[in-house]
């Protein structure tokens, strides 16, 4: 597209380039380049062509796209009046786009900083040796400890690897400087303050719509460091063929703005800048809406652009009395003499630079031009600067910028076509009509003298189904009427209508086959016969297929952090919300950052783990069953496998924890080898030990039995003997009572005798008395003797 103006020669000097005037010229430029001059305001330019694509794409993808080229397909001259159909569109794309955008938006990703620059990289060789010194001085390590109690090992036991391949894992899974894990904590928490994840499905959304996404990083001293959405429709950028935009020169965006906030924004301009900008500024550019008879005068499209130049750092390098150098910046006219009078050379250095700009679009009005204030460089390479957008198109080429949705808007119009024409044969289709033969009926006689009238003939048709007929008529002849009632069929249009819905299903399959969306990904129409395996195969080939898509949103992701960790440092140093920032990063972590700000050591890479997707998983699940059914790992490592998002590193530690544990078993079955060994020796042992045991129990219970035997017939004789004791004394003792008794029994005997001698005397006497008185008075003597009394111990005692 032609266009008036040109860009000015970047091989100016300085004070050119940061001038008013170098400034307007590249706005004009730009400004010529994508919207072409006031004789072309309303025309097509480069500008209002891509805006239109996108609109048009994204009506597609909310299935709200026109409908008068439906319209003119179907009239004739463009008469309607004989069609009563319902226009509106058939929405079939927003599925698709539904499915691929929001199955990219739950893909989860962490972000990782890696410090890339010579005080980080020493610090990780630093420790990568030490742990390499501990690995191979295990065994020495372990017999220092066991020997002397003093460990050699720099790094803690328990978390030491034991192989350099493990020393490699570990490296990648494990270690992590604490001014990385601060890089990161910063990076998430400007991200959730950004609310970058809204961000993040707006342009995931534009890529599969319109083909190009992009967003932009701005830092100011209110917010400090923010991401931005940037609508493509409104983006300007210089020509490239990279799908990545990295070799752009210019990029910019325009914006709607009120002139209130116009003012608020730029507030140098004069009332008279005001009505200049309301008066010139087109009806084009005042607004672009759906309205193009929106004349609202109190809005401009203003045009904000970086422009990457390069200007040049010159210094003065003098000699001093000490005979050391000393370094004066200079301006770039700053030019020595050649005989090096004075002591004092020049040293030049060239750099890329960032110029900011803002223009009212259609107008020559620039309202800024200044040179960035916080440029974003990179350490490792400070002559290169970055812009502030970040853009990708991953399906462009030469220019042209393609997307899923641009590839199915034919076979969607032609779906709405055919969706018409059913309409169109549904409204046509009549339903199937009765023929009745009024002669037929004239000719027939119920003879019950009721009327066969064709009122009553249709009333017994539709209960009954039946007709009555007569194959002749009253007067012989063959009746051509003898069925008076048929069916007329008239389903001519059900032959059509399978055909439109045929060709219906056909444009639907050409969808999924230009943008590879199967059924399998939206389970729309799941075969019942198909297995699980083979399901889930063919919704991982849509994902290959829409895979793009998903890597254009991680490289944006990564692209915007990156940006953001070169402001990390402005955030510190100038943001007044560097408290708060602090705050929400750690007093620990943010003294880590200071040091990245005050010594200027660090430099970081940024890259994006995305977590596994479903067949991912199911490939690393399958592998982690294996495993454990074989009886290579245990649960503990299945846990740990699971954790780690990365599925190469995950099937590199399986490798690992499967041959340790291989190596463990064996161990083990080798410990359990001669722990059985040694438990059968020892079971010896103690058998031969247990038979000795036994003998000297045996021997010593004899000896225990023997001696109790002893015991119990010593004690049988000392009881036998106390017995015989006792006996012997009790025996005594009755004999000695036998012996008084017999004593005391003569004694009586012997007093008896004597008690009865005097007895027998004084009897006597008493006789001898009572005799001599008998004779006196004349009486027998008296008798006092009783017999069988008088004998004793075989003695009698009978006079």
């Amino acid at each position: 597209m032609s266009y008036t103006g040109s860009f000015p020669s970047q091989v100016v000097s300085d004070a050119e380039k940061i001038s008013y005037e170098y400034g307007l010229k590249i706005a004009k430029a730009i400004q010529g380049e994508w919207f072409g001059d006031e004789t072309n305001v309303h025309g097509n330019s480069r500008y209002n062509n891509v805006k239109n694509n996108f609109r048009s794409l994204r009506l597609y993808a909310r299935g709200e796209q026109p409908i008068q080229k439906y319209k003119d397909e179907l009239s004739i001259n463009g008469d309607l009046s004989y069609l009563n159909l319902d226009w509106k569109p058939v929405p079939i794309i927003p599925k698709f786009v539904d499915i691929v955008v929001n199955g990219m938006a739950e893909r989860m990703f962490d972000i990782k900083a890696y410090s890339q620059d010579p005080y980080g990289v020493a610090k990780r060789t630093e420790y990568m040796e030490s742990v390499m010194k501990d690995v191979k001085t295990q065994e020495l390590n372990l017999l220092s400890q066991q020997a002397f109690g003093i460990p050699l090992n720099e790094n803690p036991q328990e978390t030491l690897p034991e192989t350099e391949e493990e020393v490699a894992l570990h490296m990648q899974l494990t270690y992590k400087q604490s001014i990385e894990l601060a890089e990161e904590a910063a990076l998430n928490f400007l991200l959730e303050g950004s609310r970058y994840e809204l961000t993040r499905k707006r342009v995931l959304r534009d890529l599969t719509v319109i083909g190009i996404g992009a967003t932009k990083t701005e830092f100011n001293t209110s917010e400090g460091a923010v991401v931005k959405y940037v609508d493509p429709a409104n983006l300007v950028y210089s020509y490239t063929d990279s799908p990545y935009f990295e070799d752009i020169y210019y990029v910019g965006e325009t914006k709607i703005i009120p002139i209130n906030e116009l003012v608020k924004e730029f507030p140098h301009l004069k009332n008279e800048d005001l009505k200049t900008i309301i008066q010139t500024s087109p009806n084009q550019y005042s607004t672009f809406s759906r309205k193009s008879k929106d004349n609202d005068k109190n809005k401009v499209q203003v045009l904000y652009f970086n422009y990457k130049t390069y200007m040049n750092e010159v210094y003065k390098v003098k000699k001093t009395g000490t005979g050391a150098d000393k370094i004066i910046p200079k301006n770039d006219s700053f030019n020595p003499p050649e005989n090096l009078e004075g002591g004092y050379t020049k040293m030049l250095r060239q750099v890329e630079c960032l110029f900011e700009g803002a223009m009212v679009v259609g107008t020559e009005k620039l309202l800024k031009w200044e040179k960035s204030q916080n440029m974003m460089r990179s350490k490792s390479d400070y002559t290169k600067v970055k812009m502030n957008y970040s853009i990708v198109a991953p399906r462009m080429y030469e220019g042209r910028i393609e997307s899923l949705v641009g590839r199915c808007t034919g076979f969607a119009d032609m779906i709405q076509l055919t969706h018409l024409k059913l309409q169109q044969v549904m409204s046509r289709i009549t339903p199937d009509g009765v023929y009745l033969d009024a002669d037929g009926l004239a000719e027939i006689d119920l003879g019950n003298g009721t009327n066969y009238n064709p009122q009553e003939a249709l009333n017994m048709f539709f209960q009954t189904g039946s007709v009555i007929g007569r194959s002749f008529t009253s007067e012989g002849d063959m009746n051509p009427g003898k069925i008076p009632i048929q069916e007329i069929n008239t389903n001519s249009g059900s032959g059509k209508m399978q055909s439109l819905i045929q060709t219906y299903n056909y444009y639907l399959q050409m969808i999924r086959d230009v943008t590879g969306l199967n059924e399998a990904s939206d389970g729309s129409k799941p075969d019942k016969y198909s297995l699980v395996g083979v399901q889930k195969l063919a919704a991982a080939n849509s994902n290959t297929a829409t895979r793009h898509i998903l890597q254009s949103g991680l490289f944006l992701t990564a692209e915007t952090c990156e940006k953001l960790s070169l402001r990390i440092s402005d955030i510190i140093e100038y943001s007044p919300t560097k408290d708060a920032f602090i705050q929400a990063i750690g007093a620990h972590n943010v003294a880590t950052l200071d040091e990245m700000k005050e010594l200027h050591l660090y430099d970081f890479g940024i890259f994006i783990e995305l977590a596994p997707d479903e067949e991912q998983k199911m490939l690393l699940e399958n592998n982690i069953q294996a495993a454990i059914a074989q009886q290579g790992i245990d649960l503990e490592d299945a846990i740990d496998l699971r954790e780690i998002k990365s599925v190469k590193l995950a099937n590199q530690l399986l490798k690992i924890r499967r041959k340790k544990k291989i190596e463990r078993d064996q161990r083990m079955q080798q410990e359990n080898i001669r722990a059985q060994s040694q438990a059968n020796q020892e079971a010896q042992e103690a058998a031969a030990q247990a038979e000795v045991q036994k003998r000297q129990a045996l021997v010593q219970t004899e000896i225990q039995l023997e001696q109790a035997k002893a015991q119990m017939e010593s004690q049988r004789l000392r009881e036998e003997t106390e017995l015989k004791k006792q006996l012997i004394e009790t025996e005594f003792g009755f004999k000695m009572q036998l012996a008084k008794m017999q004593l005391g029994q003569t004694d009586g005997k012997e007093k008896q005798k004597e008690d009865r001698k005097d007895e027998r005397t004084r009897i006597q006497a008493t006789q001898q008395s009572e005799l001599i008185d008998q004779r006196n008075n004349g009486k027998p003597p008296k008798n006092f003797e009783k017999a069988g009394n008088d004998t004793m111990g075989g003695f009698g005692l009978g006079l």
